[in-house]
Order: C-alpha cells, then sequence, then structure tokens
C-alpha cells in the first residue's frame, strides 16, 4: 500500500474499532463538559473539551491528554469517555484536537500542543484548569508527542528551536504510553512510513535543522517532569519502554516504568488503558493517577 491508502486505512478501520469499543458509553451522571472550545485559528482541528466533576468550584490538578492515531488519526471524540473516566478521579481534564498528517506536517501538532497551553494559560482558570498543576499524557504517537513537548518546556535551547513562545505554565507529571520516543532511530532505520510522512520526509533526506528539532531525547534534561512510563505485554512498541525509562533515571527524573497484562490476554496491547471497560485499563488508570497525585 502506498502511504497514502495506509493513512485511509487507518482512518476508516480504526474508527470503526475505537466506536465498537466505546459502544453503550455516555457521558457520566457526575460529569460536567465544557466542549468545542477554540484555542486556535485551524477551526475543527484546534478545538478542545474541558471535563470536571459537578460541584467543583475551584482549580484543580489538570491533565492535557494528547491523542495517538499514527500522526494522521484521532480526535477528542475518540478519547471522549477516556477523558471523563481520569476526570472521575479527580481531576479537570483537557483533551485536544490537533492538526494531522498528510494535510500538515510538523511541527504543526506541537505547534498546536503550545496553543492549546497558551489558551489555559490565559483562559483556563474559567473551567477549573490549575496552569501550575498541569500534567501531559498521551499514546502512541501522542506519546511521542508528549515526550518531545515536555523536552521543549524543560529545555530553554531545545525550545529556542521553535518559532513560539512557551506559555507561564508548570508541568508536573507526563504520562507517555505505549509510545514511540526515540526519533533518531526512527529516522535512521526510515521504516515508519507514518512517522516520515508526518516529518514530510518520506521521499527525502531529513535536513539537519528538521532533525535538530525532532531530536527531543538527547535534548533531555533532569528538568523533564516526572514520568509514568507504560506498556503492555502485547504492545508493538512495547520495546520502548525500558530504553526511556533507563534515560530518564539517568538523568535523575522521577519515573515509573509499567507493563500490563499477559501474553494471553490479547486484548491487552497497543493503548489499550483507553478501553474503559477492561479491568486491567482500570488498573493501569488508577495506578497512573496515583503516581500523578505524588507531584501536584
Amino acid at each position: 500500500m502506498t502511504y497514502e491508502e495506509k493513512v485511509l486505512d487507518i482512518r476508516t478501520n480504526w474508527a470503526i474499532a475505537d466506536a465498537k469499543r466505546d459502544e453503550g458509553l455516555t457521558t457520566p451522571e457526575g460529569i460536567r463538559r465544557f466542549d468545542d472550545l477554540s484555542y486556535g485559528p485551524y477551526g475543527v482541528e484546534n478545538l478542545l473539551d474541558i471535563y470536571v466533576q459537578k460541584g467543583v468550584t475551584a482549580k484543580q490538578p489538570t491533565i492535557v491528554n494528547i491523542h495517538g492515531g499514527g500522526w494522521t488519526y484521532g480526535s477528542k471524540e475518540v478519547y471522549q469517555f477516556y477523558c471523563m473516566n481520569l476526570a472521575q478521579r479527580g481531576f479537570t481534564v483537557v483533551n485536544i484536537n490537533y492538526r494531522l498528517a498528510p494535510e500538515s506536517h510538523f511541527p504543526a501538532a506541537v505547534e498546536d500542543i503550545n496553543q492549546a497551553l497558551t489558551f489555559l494559560e490565559k483562559q483556563g482558570a474559567d473551567y477549573f484548569v490549575d496552569k501550575d498543576r498541569l500534567i501531559l499524557i498521551g499514546d502512541s504517537a501522542g506519546g511521542q508527542l508528549v515526550s518531545h513537548y515536555a523536552t521543549v518546556v524543560t529545555n530553554p535551547e531545545f525550545a529556542a528551536r521553535f518559532d513560539f513562545k512557551v506559555p507561564d505554565i508548570t508541568l508536573k507529571a507526563v504520562g507517555l504510553h505505549c509510545g514511540a520516543y526515540f526519533a533518531k532511530e526512527m529516522i535512521q532505520s526510515g521504516t515508519d512510513d507514518f512517522f516520515m510522512g508526518y516529518i514530510d520526509c518520506l521521499d527525502r533526506e531529513v535536513p539537519k535543522a528538521l532533525f535538530d528539532q525532532l531530536d527531543a531525547a538527547v535534548n533531555m534534561t533532569k528538568d523533564f517532569p516526572p514520568a509514568f512510563i507504560m506498556s503492555a505485554q502485547n504492545d508493538f512498541l512495547l520495546g520502548n519502554v525500558e530504553p526511556m525509562y533507563r534515560l530518564l533515571s539517568s538523568l535523575g527524573v522521577p519515573c515509573e516504568q509499567h507493563v500490563y497484562g499477559t501474553k494471553e490476554q490479547l486484548e491487552v496491547a497497543h493503548v489499550f488503558e483507553v478501553n474503559i471497560k477492561h479491568p486491567e485499563a482500570t488498573r493501569c488508570n488508577d495506578e497512573e493517577c496515583a503516581f500523578f497525585k505524588k507531584y501536584v
């Protein structure tokens, strides 16, 4: 299949699978929603939702979810029930859209995350967001984006390579879920069409300036936020957990690594945590939120 055919296949078949996963789910009775808030100039791609428990009257520690989907697929709607489930654990939860490939290319998604957090810096208090107690989470491609953007926020020299101003926020922790974190290795292998399409280098060498913007791992410092790094026994990206844990530990960053499920639990696989009907997802999400509460 061509890259374009692969993108169409993902957008078609993953949407079917996600709809089946969430079949029968509705907004929980105790959750208040603020839907389709515009944070930037790119229409539906720059909308976000915010979820809080009813009765909340003050700012809370805030989780910002960056969805996965191979940099080409996904939306806040696909993650709404997962995010509301997290909100039931005592957080304000922000669930964002961002620009996707192939219609947009790096650094569009990173710019959008920055713009969304700028919106939260300026207007988040109206929706019970605490800009000084923020947590970023993301799975798969979203995990890569979280690891990348958290490096931008915590390393001013790396941030200077981008044409945007980082908002006045504080990242207290991150959740890295089933992700691909090492741009250098992905570029050198050249085997991930979705990543290479995201950076617009399917048919060309990666320019040095672009590589320098992409290689977050080498620019992580001791100031990277405490990290909950997780995957599953049947996740095809499981091999990224241990190297990321070793890297952050070597920098002195507080972090935990968790691998869920067994080889026999085939359904506990890539991005399983979004399937809130499954007990292993509940265990993962409980343990991650307990980790976050240590730092907010």
